[in-house]
């Protein structure tokens, strides 16, 4: 196929989650790949949903990832435009093929009607199908009423997913379906089908939810005399428990909330595009240029991917240790402690340079380098709680740390005449490197985990090393 045209069409009705993030990611992925097009469309005739600053927010997401697209809100396009509120006229013409092949009738019945309507298909123990009660002669429509398609022929669809396979659905999956509201705005059902001829799209990939209206959608193409994309259907992202579909009950969040706790971008790109999808290697970690080259449709499992957010965080720690210090650096700008505002960008580089390789998530860094900026706060809990700590007394902590200072007093306070003088302190008080480092490295940072403690001691420096030194022994 030449010409690869895909797209995402989010609807603005609230925050962009992992879900709808995958659906951009494979069709954006595919077009890349294929040096295609990848067309943003914003979905908003559901207006009783719409969430104000909604369409902002996907756009910033989509930016914030690297998924840029080609054509769409803020881009343009010979297609546009690219919001369906703006398309009424676009749908109303196709309407109005479908109402000259009586294809399409104005909907007559109240609410009440078509419930009186499904109890008497419920008392007749069958399946409530509109086609069953359409009208035999409905008024000519004018707008205030929905206007219905009238399915021309009730048959078995059979068509091919390159994610699910072969699918088929018999008659009982075919009805008569409202295509424009009484707003007059379209349904779903009806504006993704006109969008897509007119855009031209190629693929069209979104959830597993949509394969049993995949045989209404046929129908409807048949009628236009539109000739179907590719129709592929990903499969769900499930809870941890992987016993159902990821919901916010399950912890489920935003994207934006990913962003906010540290997670980067080609984390999630990474993450996502591996629920469910393998090149046939042991690789986990992917760039962004490798998902393009190896992704592919027929490679997505058919079943439910379980969310781990541990496997996401450890996937993050692995990105972030791909980065150079200077592109570290930029990311890293809002998530520096308060006690590192005066500090100039030089002595910031050091620091993390340091904690790189312990970072999992960019939000960790506070609490890796405060100590390196200001007076860490005293925690001796630290040491209680600490197996081999906890066993020393009073005198012992006291005896240690003096004669750590002592000693680290006479050093010259950089990286390898500091591992010297540790190494000598081994012989000197005859301790083990994890009773002793562990303490030195506690009374001077108070800190959960900390880089090469000689390394460590050569940025806090030497003067603040012996001044915290003194205090605890004090």
């Amino acid at each position: 196929m030449t010409n690869i045209r895909t797209r995402f069409a989010p609807s603005p009705t609230g925050y962009i989650h992992v879900g709808n993030i995958r659906s951009a990611l494979f069709p954006w992925l595919i077009a890349k790949q294929n040096g295609g097009k990848f067309v943003l469309r914003i979905e908003d005739t559901d207006q009783a949903r719409l969430v104000e600053g909604a369409s902002d927010l996907i756009l910033d997401t989509l930016n914030w990832l690297g998924l840029d697209w080609n054509e769409g809100p803020g881009k343009g396009g010979e297609y546009g435009p690219y919001i369906q509120t703006e398309r009424r006229e676009i749908y109303l013409k196709w309407a109005q093929k479908l109402i000259d092949k009586g294809l399409a009738y104005a909907d007559p019945y109240t609410t009440e009607q078509v419930e009186q309507f499904r109890e008497e298909a419920k008392n007749n123990k069958q399946a409530f199908l509109y086609r069953d009660y359409r009208p035999e002669d409905p008024p000519i429509w004018d707008g205030s009423q929905p206007l219905r398609f009238k399915v021309p022929e009730v048959k078995r669809y059979t068509w091919y997913d390159p994610v699910m396979g072969e699918l088929s659905a018999g008659p009982e999956a075919l009805d008569d379906f409202i295509l424009i509201k009484s707003d007059g705005l379209p349904t779903y059902n009806f504006a993704h089908i006109v969008d897509d001829a007119e855009m031209q799209i190629t693929h069209v990939i979104r959830g597993l939810e949509y394969i049993p209206s995949t045989p209404k959608y046929l129908s409807l193409y048949e009628a236009l005399e539109i000739t179907p994309p590719i129709l592929a259907c990903l499969p769900h992202i499930m809870a941890p428990d992987g016993k159902k579909k990821l919901g916010k009950r399950d912890g489920a969040k935003s994207v934006q909330e990913y962003r906010t706790e540290g997670i980067l971008p080609e984390t999630m790109l990474n993450f996502l595009a591996s629920m469910g999808w393998n090149d046939g290697t042991e690789q986990e970690i992917f760039t962004r240029d490798e998902l393009i080259t190896k992704f592919s449709l027929d490679r997505v499992q058919r079943s439910g991917a379980q969310f781990d957010e541990k496997r996401l965080i450890w996937m993050n720690g692995q990105h972030i240790r791909l980065l150079s210090i200077d592109d570290l650096f930029n990311r890293v700008a809002n998530f520096w402690p308060e006690s590192a505002k005066t500090a100039d960008d030089i002595h910031k580089k050091q620091i993390l340079k340091l904690v790189q390789d312990r970072l999992k998530t960019l939000a960790d860094l506070p609490t890796m380098t405060d100590y390196f900026f200001a007076e860490p706060i005293v925690n001796w809990s630290m040491i209680e709680e600490n197996n081999q700590l906890s066993k020393l007394d009073k005198s012992e902590i006291i005896r240690l740390l003096s004669t750590s200072k002592e000693t680290l007093e006479k050093s010259d306070f950089d990286a390898e005449s500091l591992q010297k003088t540790l190494n000598n302190l081994l012989e000197t008080t005859g301790q083990k490197p994890a009773i002793l480092f562990s303490l030195i490295r506690l009374a001077v940072s108070w800190a959960p985990f900390s880089p090469a403690l000689n390394e460590t001691l050569a940025t806090i420096g030497k003067k603040n090393t012996i001044k915290r030194l003194h205090n605890i022994i004090r």
